[in-house]
Order: structure tokens, then C-alpha cells, then sequence
């Protein structure tokens, strides 16, 4: 199996570097806030690249990507694979693809789905997309973190549906937030909301995995505000998307609640804007 480093240390990334290291195939990891304590540090993220077989990238968003791209372009060459995991939009994963493989590597569009639980566990979802032979090549490596792959297409069609999807659990976290606001104001329980909605076709994991959460007033990130304001921006800002109803309603609605300073809180934090008024 091939060896592995990781550049972003932040709530996901830094689940993956531990599963990798109890796998004994993590050889270097580096993050831009110094985290000399992570398992396989590195002073830099060409030393990552340097050591590594694989590079896996799972930063806040196209900008920071291209910065670490830069950074180890001097250390990519034929037999070394970048596997890029931040959430962006098709044009730069079109692009950041033509910098690797420039320089004789290869490149793996490979966002995911799962929160801070599903990343700890090994049940993250990837979305894959690239050069079939090269998915292959990296995938024994990705199994050690995930529970499904999926082949979309090319790295453009996988940045896509990150986003794709992302759009969905935003408009669904308003909708639940409104709907379970409105039946808090006709005096109903959140306990009988839940176990009504639970037999309702609108009923979904996202519901589940959020219920414990919104009754407790509990907006510890699992994944926040501010990174899905900012995948929202970026689907906005794909040819075609910028005239989404829904969309721009809920990338309005984050704006806001990233505004009144929630941006690392929980997306489900979403709901504090109605008891607020808003």
C-alpha cells in the first residue's frame, strides 16, 4: 500500500491522519497553524509531499488550495498522487488538476460528505473523480478512512456534486429550523415534533443526526456556519446556478448568521436567527 500524507489538520483532516497512523501508512502531515504534536509532522507541505506517495489536501477552500499546490509542486513528479479533498467549485479543480499534472503526477478530485463522527469512525463518503487507473491506485488507502466511494466522473462532475450536496443539507437545515421553530411556537414539545416527524415522509438522516443537537441548544461544529456559507458561495458562483431561489436564500441566511458571529458554530445553528427574530 502506498504511504500517505495529509495537508489540513483541522476536524476532518485531523480524524484521517489519526486512522492513518493507527494503519501505520501516514509518513507526514502539516497544517498552516503549527501543530507540532500531529502524528508525521512536518515543517512544510513540500516535506509532506517529499515523504509521502500520496497527498492528501483537506483545506477551507480553493484559495488555501492553490497555496499549498504552489507550495509543493517542487516536490510532485511522475509516481506521486494528489488527492485533493477541500469542498471546491469545478473550475479550480479543472485548474489545480492541469498544476499537477504538469509536473508528472497525478491528480484525484476527492470531496466527501460526513461530519466530525463519520470522519472519526471511518465512515466518511468520498466523491471521485479523475483518471480511472489513478482512482484505483489510491483507493486501498482512502478505504482506510471511508466506508463508500464513489466514482462520479471526472474532477470537475466530482466538485459538482459536493456542492450539489451541501445545497441540499442547507435548504433542508432551514426548513427543519422554520418547521420545528413553528411548532415550538404553538406550544408542542420538541419531543413530540421529533417523534411525529420521524413517521412523516419528510424524515431524513439529516433530521436524525441534528435532532439531539437542536433540542439542546447544542451548536458544537460538527460541520459550521462558515464552510458551508462558503460552499454556497461557491455554488452560487458556478456558470448557470446564480439565479437558484433557494440557494440564494439560504447563502443569505448563513451571510447572516456568519455575521452575528456563528460562523464556527454548527450549521444547525441556522435555527438561533429565527429565536432571534430574524
Amino acid at each position: 500500500m502506498k504511504t500517505i500524507g495529509v495537508i489540513g489538520l483541522g476536524i476532518i483532516g485531523g480524524a484521517w491522519a489519526h486512522r492513518y497512523s493507527v494503519a501505520g501508512q501516514l509518513v507526514g502531515t502539516w497544517n498552516r497553524s503549527p501543530k507540532p504534536s500531529a502524528p508525521a509532522w512536518k515543517t512544510s507541505p513540500a516535506e509532506v509531499a517529499a515523504a509521502a506517495d500520496v497527498t492528501q489536501i483537506v483545506v477551507a477552500d480553493p484559495a488555501a488550495v492553490e497555496l499549498v499546490l504552489k507550495a509543493i509542486v517542487p516536490a510532485l513528479g511522475p509516481g506521486k498522487y494528489v488527492v485533493q479533498s477541500s469542498t471546491i467549485d469545478p473550475e479550480s479543480s479543472a485548474r489545480f488538476q492541469a498544476m499537477v499534472q504538469a509536473t508528472g503526477a497525478h491528480y484525484v478530485e476527492c470531496p466527501f460528505t460526513g461530519s466530525k463522527p463519520a470522519a472519526e469512525e471511518g465512515k466518511t463518503v468520498y466523491f471521485m473523480g479523475g483518471a480511472p487507473a489513478d482512482i484505483d491506485a489510491v483507493l486501498p488507502l482512502l478505504r482506510l478512512v471511508s466506508e463508500v466511494q464513489f466514482t462520479i466522473g471526472t474532477g470537475e462532475q466530482a466538485a459538482a456534486i459536493k456542492l450539489a450536496m451541501n445545497l441540499n443539507l442547507a435548504v433542508q437545515m432551514e426548513a427543519l429550523s422554520e418547521s420545528l421553530t413553528f411548532a415550538r411556537k404553538a406550544g408542542i414539545s420538541d419531543e413530540t415534533y421529533f417523534d411525529v416527524l420521524a413517521k412523516n415522509a419528510g424524515y431524513s438522516p439529516l433530521a436524525k443526526m441534528k435532532e439531539l443537537k437542536l433540542r439542546a441548544g447544542n451548536y458544537d461544529p460538527q460541520f459550521s456556519v462558515k464552510h458551508m456559507h462558503k460552499d454556497m458561495r461557491l455554488a452560487s458562483a458556478t456558470a448557470g446556478c446564480a439565479d437558484y431561489p433557494l440557494l440564494e436564500a439560504v447563502r443569505e441566511r448563513l451571510k447572516l448568521a456568519e455575521a452575528r458571529g456563528m460562523g464556527d458554530a454548527d450549521y444547525c445553528a441556522l435555527i438561533r436567527l429565527l429565536q432571534q427574530g430574524d
